[in-house]
């Protein structure tokens, strides 16, 4: 249950929509791509799925197929007419908005009789127990702040499988040493694991894109990887990677002192892409109690 190559051209002109590139607009088109994305998602009945960035419901329908719960997040209101139509009759509930501007407590949370939002990952907005899956084709120009954003401020979702251009997916699932590793990896192993599980041509999107896209599982920790004050341990991170060629000594001079260096365990003389996400963590929790704090 999904559209062809041929309904979504179809689907398209009929309602005079062309798909906007400020919207970083590519939709799926084949059926197999949206049925393997369905699969590797590993949901089904009791299952709760919110789909951003849904289009015109290729990918909403192969979900909403494996019997999961399903709410579709749209932006365009062009599109949101045509996907109501497509998606409703099968159970989809559709938001019209824009995700990284939604009160995702409001939306996915249960409210109790007091009125307060209970985002615990246990619970969601339909009563259902168990933490919601996030599956989605995202737009290469937000799925960064996007994916970081979610993280941070939706703890109802448990785990994501998102398709992303492949240098964002690789700078998502990264370690020490890899080409890719910089902020972003260390940002999303503070509270997630992520891997790339599967590579996805440009040839099943219309338009056609010029990259290579990508399938990223990200799996949320039960706490952060590192129990440390937050906003030290982003700030180091931040300014370790803004100075890639810099050793330490110089990218974090003026935020960790040579004695942090020491009681951390981290040579002075490494440079950013060398620490893994406990490493930073040592290095900021030591900083915090010989050095300065960041502004």
């Amino acid at each position: 249950m999904t559209l062809t190559r041929r309904e979504i051209t179809e689907l398209l002109s009929r309602n005079g929509i062309r798909p906007s590139r400020a919207l970083g607009q590519n939709f799926v088109v084949d059926p197999n791509t949206v049925r393997r994305i369905a699969r590797l998602a590993g949901v089904g009945p009791g299952d709760r799925v919110v789909e951003i960035g849904a289009g015109l419901g290729s990918l909403t329908l192969a979900l909403a197929g494996t019997g999961a719960t399903v709410v579709a997040v749209e932006l365009d209101r062009y599109i949101v007419p045509v996907l109501r139509s497509l998606v409703e009759p099968k159970g989809v509930r559709v938001v019209e908005g824009d995700a990284l501007r939604l009160n995702w407590a409001e939306l996915l949370g249960d409210s109790d009789s007091d009125g307060d939002t209970d985002t615990d990952t246990d619970t969601g907005g339909d009563g259902h127990g168990g933490p919601w899956v996030l599956v989605a084709n995202l737009p290469y120009n937000v799925a960064t702040p996007l994916v970081l954003t979610l993280l941070e401020g939706a703890p109802m979702i448990g785990r994501m499988l998102v398709m992303v251009q492949r240098e964002a997916g690789e700078r998502f699932a990264a370690g020490p040493g890899d080409d890719a590793y910089g902020a972003v990896s260390v940002k999303l192993a503070y509270r997630a694991r992520a891997s790339v599980v599967g590579r996805v041509p440009a040839t099943v999107f219309v338009p056609q894109p010029n990259v290579e896209s990508v399938l990223v599982s990200v799996e949320r920790r039960p706490a952060p990887a590192v129990d440390v004050d937050e906003a030290r341990f982003f700030r180091l991170v931040e300014a370790g990677f803004a100075h890639r060629r810099k050793m330490l000594r110089g990218a974090l001079a003026g935020l960790v002192d040579e004695a942090a260096f020491a009681t951390a365990g981290v040579r002075p003389e490494a440079r950013a892409e060398e620490l893994d996400v406990e490493t930073w963590g040592r290095l900021s929790a030591c900083s915090a109690t010989s050095g300065p704090s960041p502004s």
